[in-house]
């Protein structure tokens, strides 16, 4: 199933966040809107967001009189979270291409990207305590922090061939897996169930988030720039040592394994001999295979919530975040 049959549940709560989005881009400085519009309307399957509106359904949330619901609101503030991130990491990767168009950095300049991430950044801040919950403040304020944190580590992982499994996996968790995680906790927050949905609404969120990025890594070597939308081999060429090129090093032969470490400290190697390597070893078998077992950890971590659409196809995402093929 492909993510928008997936999400069909929520499709009208979807278009309500998108309402919200836009009404919090409503800025009188035409810059801030041109580009937060570029980045928001350039695609993306809006995973964190959808998280947020699942749960929330899945666990009974029930509306207020308001202008914009809690689960809307929340769900925009998380995908300006995300949305800053991009803004900043294509500016420190000095990316030129994401989701199949140019990036806004490479379209508007470094500083008006880094810029309106900041302003995107803050907006969520001021979205979050409109909600009023000192728990979501606590729990949205705590994900940035690592998220911040996880970019630190990738920086000082860059151009390191020495960077083991377990190492990676701190970026991940930290990077990808934590606003995953915090989104589908506000989720359950908002609807008041007990301590024990709740944790087990953020388990589903961090196990699907980490099988999300891993998946990330496999389609880096084994699919083409078209369907990915961005550069194939970029993180190579940044000098990142993903989870596949992590395994070459492991149990590559002496020329395989002095290819990746070249490759990773210079980022200057041959794409085609690098993909080479990671065919002729386990490299995309075995990142698979933890990719699975995380997401058949997100399936159990639901097990307990009530029978009902929503959990059909929180079921489905965590199927989908390890099946796709962009």
């Amino acid at each position: 199933m492909s993510a928008t049959q997936i999400l069909s549940p929520i499709s009208q709560d979807m278009a309500a966040v998108d309402f919200v989005i836009r009404s919090y881009l409503n800025s009188e400085v035409v810059m801030i809107r041109t580009v937060g519009e570029y980045i928001i309307g350039s695609g993306g399957k809006r995973l964190r967001p959808a998280l947020v509106l699942m749960i929330a359904n899945a666990l009974g949330y029930q509306p207020r009189e308001q202008e914009f619901q809690d689960h809307h609101l929340l769900a925009a503030t998380v995908e300006f979270i995300h949305t800053s991130t991009l803004l900043h990491d294509d500016v420190v990767d000095e990316s030129d291409l994401r989701r199949g168009r140019e990036t806004a950095n490479a379209v508007f300049g470094n500083a008006a990207s880094v810029l309106v991430g900041d302003y995107l950044y803050s907006r969520s801040f001021e979205m979050m305590v409109s909600v009023d919950r000192m728990e979501i403040l606590r729990v949205l304020s705590q994900a940035t922090t690592v998220i911040a944190e996880g970019e630190v580590l990738q920086l000082l992982n860059v151009h390191d061939p020495d960077v083991s499994v377990e190492r990676y996996m701190q970026v991940v968790r930290y990077k990808t897996a934590k606003l995953f995680e915090a989104s589908a906790e506000i989720g359950a927050i908002i609807c008041d169930v007990s301590a024990e949905l709740r944790e087990a609404a953020a388990a589903y969120g961090r196990h699907m988030g980490t099988a999300f990025q891993l998946i990330d890594d496999v389609l880096d070597y084994s699919g083409d720039a078209e369907a990915l939308g961005k550069n194939v081999g970029d993180d190579l060429r940044e000098g990142k040592p993903t989870l596949p090129l992590i395994r070459v090093m492991e149990v590559g032969d002496a020329a395989q394994v002095k290819l990746i470490r070249d490759a990773i400290e210079t980022g200057d190697a041959n794409f085609a001999e690098v993909a080479v390597a990671i065919q002729s070893t386990d490299a995309l078998q075995y990142t698979r295979a933890l990719a699975e077992r995380e997401a058949r950890l997100a399936e159990e971590a639901i097990a307990d919530f009530p029978d009902s659409i929503f959990k059909q196809s929180l079921l489905q995402l965590a199927r989908f975040a390890i099946e796709r093929d962009n």
